[in-house]
């Protein structure tokens, strides 16, 4: 009788033991079961190694890419082929951010139950939240200079325009080891971080209206710069006596020197790290570029330069695209996404108040210094950057929104070696804002 009690227990400790084995692989085939299924080796999603099925679409239907079989296409328009190469990827995975790489799953197909079993036998279907239109009038503006641009929509955080340059058409791969494609597979919106100049006096800014009292009633005093310890912190030009409006207008080194060494490093660090651009942010799971910031002691020019955006400051596209897209969206951040009708969570990054303000220095900045008529027909608000990159070149940024409730959107266009941040970055926004809003 003990043999068989003995028996049945061992017995039920096997069962359990199965039972929870069954258990445990149920757990893993559910969180992991897409990886492995995935997996390059995986002939049946996969033809030596490159994905052979789904299809790629903007958000109004045009085909960027579209594989069946072993036989792949990309879109009819050249230039569209070429503006939406980062955002689309190609087959081979050379684009590790491409939506092709990145929702390979849903492109083979792929669900918990099935596997990559699809009732269409042509895989899945993925719809980027990008009009192609729009990347293709901001290639065009580009002209075969390096840089970025992106629009969005900051009311749904849904991406409009997204295009990395150089390029290439994917139909017709060049030789990469031409010095012209040096970094071709990388997105400069989400993979690069660059010094960010002027722009990043609206980070500085909003420090300053959140804890300078006087900051509005307080006269700007520039001399064509001013010295800091032994160094010089030179301005763009002798500005004289300014409000905070004008010395945002005229981009015054000398008084955002002045508002630097009063707030501090610590301050406009924190700062920067709480508007994101001190993180990896993620758009619908593609991780981005942290940026990062080292603090100037207090005291000298180091600390001028750290909060007038050069020193050794680098911030990301997409993490810029964010911090405007809040400011024009009342302070609250509409996480961005790159699928058409993705969820998009929402984070408040600033005090409405502190936003409307920087909403309306954006604006004088336009009707003071930049020229309403350089952007016709848009209600535009913006900041300019010229970034020294200590070599005689610098970095052309224009960033900003549209005050239109019918058109909210927001931008940021980067040239790397640019020139100027008006005179250069100013057109290629201007184009793919005219076009979005359908002036052109």
């Amino acid at each position: 009788m003990k043999k068989i009690k003995n028996r049945a227990y061992f017995a039920m400790l096997i069962a359990f033991g199965l039972v929870f084995g069954l258990c445990v692989f149920a757990v893993r085939l559910y969180a992991d079961g897409k990886d492995w299924t995935m997996l390059r080796a995986n002939q049946s999603v996969y033809n030596d190694g490159v994905l052979d099925t789904g299809t790629v679409t903007d958000r109004n239907g045009v085909v960027l890419a579209h594989a069946e079989n072993g036989v792949f296409s990309y879109a009819d328009d050249e230039t569209v082929r070429k503006s939406c190469f980062h955002a689309v990827g190609d087959f081979s995975g050379n684009v590790g951010t491409g939506a092709i790489s990145v929702f390979s799953s849903k492109l083979a197909g792929y669900d918990f139950f099935n596997g990559v079993a699809s009732v269409s036998g042509n895989g899945g279907k993925v719809k980027l939240s990008i009009d192609s239109s729009l990347n293709a009038v901001a290639y065009q503006a580009l002209a075969g200079r390096r840089g970025a641009v992106l629009v969005s929509n900051y009311k749904t955080g849904e991406i409009l325009c997204m295009v990395s340059t150089p390029a290439y058409d994917p139909n017709n791969p060049p030789d990469i080891s031409n010095p012209a494609y040096e970094g071709v597979y990388m997105n400069r919106c989400l993979g690069a971080t660059y010094t960010p100049g002027s722009v990043f006096k609206l980070v500085t800014l909003a420090a300053a209206i959140e804890n300078i009292p006087d900051l509005y009633t307080r006269s700007f005093t520039c001399q064509g710069g001013v010295t800091i310890g032994s160094d010089f912190v030179k301005c763009t030009g002798t500005h004289g006596q300014q409000t905070i409006e004008q010395a945002l207008a005229n981009s015054c080194n000398s008084a955002f020197s002045e508002i630097s060494q009063e707030l501090g490093a610590d301050t406009i660090y924190n700062y920067a790290d709480k508007y994101g651009f001190l993180k990896s942010l993620s758009v619908s799971g593609i991780d981005t570029a942290a940026g990062s910031i080292d603090k100037g002691e207090a005291g000298t020019s180091n600390l001028s330069w750290m909060g007038i955006g050069q020193y050794n400051d680098l911030i990301s596209p997409i993490a810029m695209l964010r911090f405007v897209s809040a400011i024009a969206n009342d302070g609250v951040a509409k996480e961005p996404v790159i699928l058409k009708n993705a969820h998009s969570s929402s984070n408040r990054l600033m005090a409405t108040d502190t936003a409307q303000k920087i909403q309306e220095l954006m604006s004088y900045n336009v009707a003071y210094a930049y020229g309403q008529g350089t952007f016709p027909n848009l209600k535009i608000c913006a900041k300019t950057g010229t970034a020294e990159l200590g070599d005689g070149t610098s970095n052309a940024w224009f960033v900003g929104f549209l005050d239109d409730a019918e058109n909210p959107l927001a931008f940021t266009v980067i040239i790397e070696r640019g020139g100027g941040g008006l005179a250069n970055a100013g057109p290629v926004a201007n184009a793919v804002l005219q076009a979005a809003v359908g002036n052109s």
